[in-house]
């Protein structure tokens, strides 16, 4: 005969059901029409074939405003590269390579890819660089990766992989559509957060009460995100056309509202820090687990305070981890700011530098909040358990099967 759920799993029911609902229903009204969003943009008829290097030959171009010195001079002639390329047709065209390449960094057999324009309106067929062919080496990396985590982590890892691949459908296919149709951003971002995390946790880690308190702690801090995300870009003046990227799309798409973009930012915020709060909600939610098991006697109190060592150890680790991951990425234009010579608080609070600063420091705070929300919730759960006896059975360690809520 099935067990009855227990009142435990009927309260977290409670919680879940309806959050599910919301988001099945934000699917439904902010679901993409399809249609083509871009204003203003000239169909030159480009194609872009892919092609091997034959030969580079280095030469000698005439200066142009590009190449100007750190005095302001323009130099008389710079050195350049002129490149065959035999495309897959089987013809072979000459194009000037890029920038800061010799002929011997580009060595016959070289992957490129080439911008062809055809012959239209009395103007000639023309050839021109436009980007190396990465798509052997990435995807090496690629499987390299999945092969790795899937030795290392077995079935949980490929169903993490699965699961990945999935919210980058869902990134693709539904959130990048939906904002191009005008769907209100921030609920843009909350939606699809939410459905990606769905699929990713329970994929990944299986329907139990751990997994599903690990959900509810990642979508609470989702919601931390979002509030205070609307709340700094207000505030902080963000514009969402900091950057060149930033202001040709609004160009492209028309969407010059400064609401709108301020929006989009926010929405990078919720994405932004998907990542890593599910990460800590996770691992806090098992560390409670196991402690658990481990001392199932120890009171509510006593439980909470071990976990939270654990995460206070945790949070220390990852503010690291975003710092130096924006640090990394943002490596060239920090040189530049060293060159400069500008003031720090002046930098710090320009347009491009506060956005990034500011979609950390919302991540950042929703992941730490999300941390002691995670371990209360978790306690409660693992605490309200039915004791283990002959009516009942523990909750799974990390070596049994889930249990499901």
């Amino acid at each position: 005969m099935p067990r009855r759920p227990d009142r435990t799993s009927l309260l977290l029911a409670a919680i879940l059901v309806p959050f599910a609902l919301a988001t099945a229903l934000g699917l439904v009204l902010l679901r993409p029409t399809g249609a083509q969003h871009t204003t203003g943009v000239v169909d030159t008829g480009a194609d872009y074939p892919l092609g091997t290097v034959v030969a580079a030959t280095d030469q000698r171009c005439q200066g142009t405003n590009e190449d100007r010195l750190p005095d302001g001079t323009i130099p008389a002639t710079v050195p350049c590269t002129q490149v065959t390329v035999a495309l897959r047709s089987g013809r072979q065209v000459d194009v000037w390579g890029p920038s800061g390449y010799d002929a011997a960094s580009l060595p016959a057999g070289t992957r490129v890819v080439i911008m062809h324009f055809p012959a239209s309106d009395g103007q000639r067929e023309t050839f021109v660089w436009h980007d190396f062919d990465r798509t052997v080496p990435l995807g090496a990396l690629a499987a390299a990766f999945a092969l790795v985590v899937v030795v290392v982590a077995g079935v949980r890892g490929l169903r993490a992989l699965v699961g990945l691949a999935l919210a980058f459908g869902v990134i693709g296919w539904y959130m990048l559509p939906a904002l191009l149709d005008g769907r209100n951003p921030v609920a843009v971002g909350l939606v699809g957060a939410a459905t990606i995390m769905v699929v990713v946790l329970y994929l990944a880690h299986g329907f139990s009460r751990r997994t599903t308190t690990a959900l509810l702690g990642t979508l609470a801090g989702l919601l931390v995100s979002a509030g205070l995300g609307t709340a700094a870009a207000v505030t902080t003046h963000l514009t969402g056309i900091a950057t060149e990227d930033g202001y040709r799309l609004a160009q492209l798409t028309g969407q010059l509202d400064g609401t709108a973009l301020r929006g989009i930012v926010v929405c990078g915020m919720v994405l932004a820090g998907l990542g890593v709060l599910n990460d800590v909600t996770i691992t806090q939610a098992s560390a409670v687990w196991e402690l658990h098991a481990a001392a199932p006697h120890a009171d509510r109190r006593t439980l909470f305070g071990r976990a939270m060592r654990i995460g206070r150890d945790h949070i220390a680790s990852t503010v690291y981890t975003i710092a130096f991951a924006y640090a990394g990425a943002a490596l060239p234009v920090l040189m530049l700011l060293e060159i400069y010579r500008l003031p720090l608080a002046q930098t710090m609070s320009s347009g491009a530098f506060a956005e990034e600063i500011t979609r950390t420091l919302v991540g950042s705070i929703g992941l730490v909040l999300a941390i002691p929300l995670t371990t209360a919730l978790a306690v409660a759960v693992v605490s309200a358990a039915p004791p283990h006896g002959r009516h009942s059975r523990p909750e799974p360690t990390a070596h049994h099967a889930a249990e499901l809520t």
